[in-house]
């Protein structure tokens, strides 16, 4: 099957925009009804954003960043990059505009902040993982791995809604030796290449990575005059003078 033209497909989704005002959330809900109400094949899929990569960068020249939403909640909640990528569905709070990291650094839970900035995109996006999701139920599928003994305690966790990945991968992954099938959470090194790409495109020569967003989110929250020790809850740190390097970084005391 070949895909349709990407700006067809786009002004069914939202006939009332401008395909320049679209973003990732708009591709993310196509590419969603793509694998489950029209059932296209993997490779269909991939042409498809293929296609629109293509019209963004080369004919709109404007950059439709699908890793940009994790890089957000990098900046914005100060997390570790496999804390943002672990997050499941159920961590995420925006009436109370904040999210739980489960088992972060050291085997403890904590909260921190969910970014205004990310929250309707991801709320979005979640839109669209819910439709792939239940696609994979009505297919047999659906189920994802649960910390320590939870999923022989609680033998329908794995398959509800609030224990899904926020960030699943486009495929599932298949067991040869017993044909289950499943979706890991995003592969850490695709949002490290799309950091490394913005940063040379950038033109910038310093080192940069993932967690530089989170020495970015503490070093300005300092800036702003927020107090050490809310910074120190809010990154997880369990010794302040951890968090005090980045007093170091401004050049300033406590």
């Amino acid at each position: 099957m070949t895909a349709p033209r990407p700006a067809g497909l786009i002004q069914r989704y939202r006939e009332e925009l401008q395909v320049r005002e679209m973003g990732s959330s708009e591709v993310n809900a196509f590419l969603a009804h793509l694998a489950v109400e029209r059932k296209v094949s993997a490779s269909t899929q991939n042409q498809a954003l293929a296609a629109l990569l293509f019209l963004y960068r080369e004919l709109l020249k404007q950059d439709l960043d699908l890793e940009g939403l994790v890089a957000g909640l990098l900046y914005g909640s100060g997390l570790r990059l496999m804390e943002a990528l672990r997050l499941r569905a159920q961590d995420l709070d925006f009436q109370r505009r904040e999210l739980t990291v489960r088992n972060g650094k050291g085997g403890k839970d904590r909260r921190t902040l969910l970014p205004n900035r990310v929250g309707q995109q991801l709320q979005d996006h979640l839109v669209a993982v819910r439709r792939v999701h239940r696609q994979d139920l009505a297919e047999g599928y659906g189920r994802v791995p649960l910390p320590h003994a939870l999923g022989r305690k609680y033998p329908n966790a794995p398959v509800e809604w609030g224990w899904q990945w926020v960030f699943p991968q486009h495929h599932r992954w298949c067991d040869l030796a017993t044909g289950e099938q499943g979706r890991h959470h995003l592969d850490p090194s695709l949002i490290q290449k799309a950091v490394r790409r913005a940063v040379l495109a950038a033109g910038i020569h310093k080192p940069a990575s993932p967690h530089t967003f989170r020495h970015s989110f503490a070093t300005h929250l300092l800036e702003r005059g927020q107090d050490i020790r809310t910074i120190q809850e809010l990154l997880g740190h369990k010794d302040v003078q951890t968090t005090m390097i980045y007093t170091h970084v401004l050049n300033r005391g406590p």
